[in-house]
């Protein structure tokens, strides 16, 4: 069975720091890119950062460049995002998602999704 667990979320305040885990099982994680959404209530989900397994690649949406830090452990099958600097307006739930042809920016490109976790950063 193929599952995506995140984990990590939670209250901080503005300035603070977060790391969220992506665990993965059930399929051959080395074959998968692995991306970062998150969602806010009443808004679209939205890319947030993206990392090929095959050449380490990573990418960032701009909102986030240089605040935000995506990496991989192999050992683990998992994938991390840490987040500095945190402001009220990364308040969303974040997913991870995974995809056999590597990062894509569109949410409807992803074969797995994890079930969430809430991020909530208070000013």
């Amino acid at each position: 069975e193929v599952q995506l667990v995140e984990s990590g979320g939670g209250l901080v305040q503005a300035g603070g720091s977060l790391r969220l885990s992506c665990a993965a099982s059930g399929f051959t994680f080395d074959d998968y890119a692995i991306g970062w959404f998150r969602q806010a209530p009443g808004k679209e989900r939205e890319g947030v950062s993206c990392i090929n397994r095959s050449d380490g690649s990573t990418y960032y949406a701009d909102s986030v460049k240089g605040r935000f830090t995506i990496s991989s452990d192999n050992a683990k099958n998992t994938v991390y995002l840490q987040m500095n600097s945190l402001k009220p307006e990364d308040t969303a739930v974040y997913f991870c998602a995974a995809r056999s042809l590597g990062c894509h920016y569109s949410v409807y490109e992803y074969d797995y999704w994890g079930q969430g976790t809430q991020v909530t950063v208070s000013s």
